[in-house]
């Protein structure tokens, strides 16, 4: 809260957020929370294919690039982590990827305006791929991103989400790129920018909108902290707004009785605290930040909180965000019939701050089967989630479109004691599996 509501609104307030909405409780797949897991499908049509990549001598040449390049794989990911990547500022975090990029002979490398990094690997001329892990974290500027060894973990704000993508990105292009394997694609490797929250994915927006590929994507990869079995193929959309009750304000004994924009804020809490929504697809909200006033004893002149509502539907995302946009007038109307307007009355500022919307890819794709395909020739079927990803953007579009596990087990993301553990072994034999997916829906030679 970065100022101070007065007493009775807070306490007003707190009371009235109390109600529980309907209670959920969701798996927990990986090192991540997407959602629900979908069960597996039917065997893949395309695990023969699968399995006939992984066996050949090239597939093998870079899964041994993998294991033998892997201190360097961890060395790159501790470099790019202790570049702090706050939101709507990863610019060096972004020039030092780039230049990473530019060491593995991509070509027609570029920051794009929103500051996308990318470079590409040219294909024999059969659409184009693009592979992506975002660079910002959710960490302010003055975070202390020095990396920490503990036995087998490392510790840094945002050592696993997102910059175990930005690496294994560069492991698996060393791989395949030593191994000498083509593909029918064109593959773009990117570092994007504004993936988390207040981000509002404006490195996707830019990228699928605004930038030279906007019409020449085919497909989209994007890598996140996320175990090896797990498809993202879903899409979560979000509807985020800050809402401000203003109000003629004043001292709380001199000027007690007159309109208060606490109480009306209090109300509106209460009310949307108290929406129904459904489990299925799973629908959640939040008030997530409380800020204003200027004393306890003053009735403040603005209060404000910033809400987030969730769907993996688009009809559901849409009827929780009109009920919340309905509950507001009636806020605001509540407060001046209930006391004074002689100084002034309340007054509504609702402005939205976010908006990602609702996507899939259908498991039945040809896409989503030769992802698929990689876990039933490994015996390893995949498992399906939604998630609110950079994919968003193109599943809106209707693109084939995923998030993968960049290969490595993270915990505590978006916390202080964010990290990661090493292993070797395993992290090679995960990195692995998502580089035969890319290799797969990319079309290997």
């Amino acid at each position: 809260m970065k100022n101070r509501m007065t007493s009775a609104a807070l306490a007003a307030l707190l009371c009235a957020v109390a109600a529980p909405a309907l209670a959920q409780t969701p798996a927990k797949p990986a090192q991540v929370d997407f959602g629900n897991v979908k069960p597996p499908a039917p065997t893949s049509p395309f695990a023969k294919q699968a399995k006939a990549l992984m066996a050949g001598k090239a597939f093998k040449t870079a899964k041994a690039t993998l294991a033998t390049g892997y201190d360097q794989t961890v060395a790159d990911i501790v470099t790019l982590t202790e570049i702090p990547a706050p939101p709507f500022g990863e610019t060096e975090k972004g020039k030092a990827f780039l230049a990473m990029l530019a060491k593995e002979g991509l070509t027609e490398l570029e920051t794009d305006a929103a500051g996308n990094v990318m470079g590409l690997r040219k294909g024999t001329g059969g659409g184009l791929l693009v592979v992506a892990a975002h660079l910002d974290t959710v960490f302010p500027a003055s975070t202390d991103v020095k990396v920490r060894r503990d036995g087998d973990k490392l510790y840094a704000p945002g050592i696993g989400d997102d910059t175990v993508g930005l690496g294994s990105i560069l492991a698996i292009l060393r791989a395949i790129n030593a191994a000498g394997i083509q593909t029918t694609s064109d593959i773009l490797f990117v570092g994007d920018v504004g993936e988390e929250g207040p981000g509002d994915l404006r490195g996707m927006k830019e990228l699928f909108f605004k930038g030279r590929y906007k019409d020449k994507i085919d497909a989209f990869i994007s890598l996140e902290p996320s175990g090896p079995t797990v498809i993202v193929n879903g899409g979560v959309g979000s509807k985020r707004y800050k809402t401000t009750f203003k109000g003629p304000g004043g001292h709380s004994m001199g000027d007690f009785g007159t309109v208060n924009p606490a109480f009306a804020l209090a109300d509106a809490a209460r009310q949307f605290g108290e929406l129904k929504v459904p489990s299925d697809p799973r629908t959640v909200y939040n008030i997530g930040l409380l800020e204003g006033g200027t004393s306890v004893n003053s009735i403040p002149f603005a209060v404000a909180m910033t809400v987030d509502m969730r769907s993996s539907g688009a009809a559901e995302l849409k009827a929780v965000e009109d009920a919340y946009l309905a509950i507001l007038p009636k806020a605001v109307a509540a407060e001046n019939a209930a006391r004074s307007t002689k100084r002034g009355v309340i007054s509504l500022d609702n402005k939205m701050v976010g908006d990602r919307p609702v996507g899939e890819t259908a498991i039945s794709s040809p896409f989503v089967q030769k992802l698929a395909a990689v876990g039933d020739a490994l015996g390893k079927p995949m498992g399906y989630v939604a998630g609110s990803t950079d994919a968003n953007i193109p599943m809106s579009l209707g693109k084939p479109a995923v998030t993968l596990g960049a290969g490595f087990v993270t915990f505590r993301g978006h916390s202080l004691e964010e990290g990661m553990e090493v292993n070797k072994d395993r992290d090679v034999e995960s990195i692995a599996t998502t580089m035969a997916q890319i290799l797969m829906v990319a079309g290997a030679k």
